[in-house]
């Protein structure tokens, strides 16, 4: 039997291994409709954010004597919400697919034989500490955490691996790709001509030393 929206997401919260343990049977559908639930929830919440914030900056316009300004940015706010709202779950939905197969990558590497509907299913299900979380300032970065936390459970469970092997495979899915961006932006800032910040490279024109009778 599938667990309700509410169920799963306190299980995924407080519990993530016994909650994994009793969605082993849900198809990629049941895991995908309870992701689209709590996406949406938190597309609405960043939309309400930036229509606020979009509301806050009319103010100030309002109070500065520019009303035709006050009046577009107070339409545009809704408008830029909405357009928010289809964006976050257009390009949340297709990160989360794509994070699923490249950590599938390093499970099937590390030994899981399940198939890539369950690591799908890990990642579905492991986004829900930063969905529901990630918007709160300091915490979101907590979430964030306990979302990687959360996924690896669900590579142990749902692929019936050991701790050491699923922790292997999120840890390779996460740094890699970190390590390459690194890698590249070091790269760039090599490439340019006298770096990014001139005046402090050797032989720079950096700060001097006092001057003396104009030498």
């Amino acid at each position: 039997m599938v667990l309700s929206v509410g169920e799963r997401v306190k299980g995924f919260l407080f519990s993530p291994s016994e909650t994994f343990d009793r969605s082993k049977e849900d198809t990629l559908g049941d895991a995908f409709k309870y992701f689209v639930v709590i996406l949406a929830v938190f597309a609405a919440i960043l939309a309400v954010l930036v229509a606020v914030a979009f509301s806050l900056y009319a103010g100030m316009f309002g109070m500065l004597g520019a009303p035709r300004m006050a009046f577009g940015t107070a339409v545009a706010g809704p408008l830029l919400a909405l357009v928010f709202f289809v964006c976050t779950l257009v390009v949340w939905t297709f990160s989360v697919f794509i994070s699923g197969l490249w950590l599938h990558l390093w499970v099937f590497l590390v030994g899981g034989r399940n198939g890539v509907e369950q690591t799908l299913k890990a990642v579905i299900y492991g986004e829900t500490p930063s969905l529901l979380l990630g918007w709160i300032p300091v915490l979101g970065v907590v979430a964030a955490i306990w979302t990687l936390v959360v996924e690896a459970v669900g590579v142990k469970q749902l692929h019936e691996l050991s701790t050491g092997r699923a922790v292997l495979a999120v840890v390779l899915a996460v740094v890699i790709p970190a390590v390459v961006l690194v890698a590249l932006f070091a790269a760039f800032i090599a490439t340019e001509p006298g770096g990014i910040f001139p005046g402090l490279g050797p032989g720079g024109p950096g700060p001097r030393g006092p001057r003396f009778f104009g030498f």
